[in-house]
């Protein structure tokens, strides 16, 4: 577990709540809109910020981050930019953590090695891949591999006693719960069958458990939070940067609403 990262989750354990985590996609809708976005996130109360890296094939994906993937890509995102927005971030925040999350085609063809080099430099703290299971991604673990680099595993209401070890086996930083069957933005997660999954699992590992997918409002940040390390909110965050006017962006109706989402995880103390 990076330092940035294990610092984050003992800070929320002493304040009795769990951590915030926000998802933008990197370029969207342009390279100054993105960062002035990601910049403003800590203050607006995001423990823990998510990256995406604009792939034009997110099959894991809603409708929602797909578009914002679309404008990315069309607005000159690559895995170039999305590093150097991750550096220009870090010229200013030096503690909150940073995780790259998307797909293995964009790492396989900037070269592992190279990406991890670039991405420690970078101030990355993370990796979430959505497509390399644990029995593919040993290349990318011997990449990042004394770099202060975790690579973060997805964990589903179908993963078992058979499953779970596989996946434990190389994660570090926290286990990302996909808490429905489906894509980024669908439909609530069932909390009454989630919870005992979700218990059972945190009685297997010390790492914190983060629940994403279905998570829109601040109520249902706050209902997660009760069974969760930290919630993770995505497409909500990425629709309030689709409705921005690019043509004088303003970033505030998006921290705006990120910081109702931390005012509820502070009232679920």
């Amino acid at each position: 577990m990076t330092k940035r990262i294990e610092t984050v989750f003992e800070s929320v354990k002493v304040q009795g709540r769990a951590a915030l985590v926000t998802f933008i996609m990197a370029n969207d809708p342009d390279f100054e809109s993105s960062l002035e976005v990601l910049k403003g996130l800590p203050g607006a109360g995001a423990d823990i910020i998510e990256l995406g890296m604009p792939f034009s094939d997110p099959v894991a994906d809603g409708a929602v981050i797909q578009l914002a993937g679309q404008r990315a890509l069309k607005s000159g995102g690559s895995m170039k930019r999305t590093l150097a927005m991750a550096e220009a971030f870090r010229k200013e925040n030096d503690t909150t953590p940073l995780i790259l999350m998307g797909y293995a085609n964009p790492l396989y063809a900037y070269g592992l090695e190279a990406f991890a080099r670039d991405a420690a430099k970078a101030g990355i703290d993370g990796l979430i891949v959505v497509d390399l299971p644990p029995e593919e991604d040993h290349e990318l673990q011997k990449a990042v591999q004394g770099l202060g680099i975790s690579v973060i595993r997805l964990v589903t209401p179908t993963t078992d006693e058979a499953r779970l070890p596989k996946l434990l086996n190389g994660a570090g930083g926290f286990l990302y719960y996909v808490s429905i069957a489906g894509v980024t933005g669908a439909a609530r997660a069932d909390l009454g069958k989630i919870t005992p999954h979700i218990s059972w699992i945190k009685g297997q590992t010390d790492l914190p458990v983060a629940i994403g997918f279905g998570i829109k409002t601040a109520d249902d940040a706050q209902e997660m939070a009760a069974i969760g390390d930290a919630v993770v909110v995505g497409s909500s965050i990425v629709q309030k940067i689709a409705q921005m006017d690019v043509s004088a962006p303003d970033a505030s109706p998006v921290l705006g609403y990120v910081d109702g989402l931390a005012a509820a995880l502070k009232r679920s103390l």
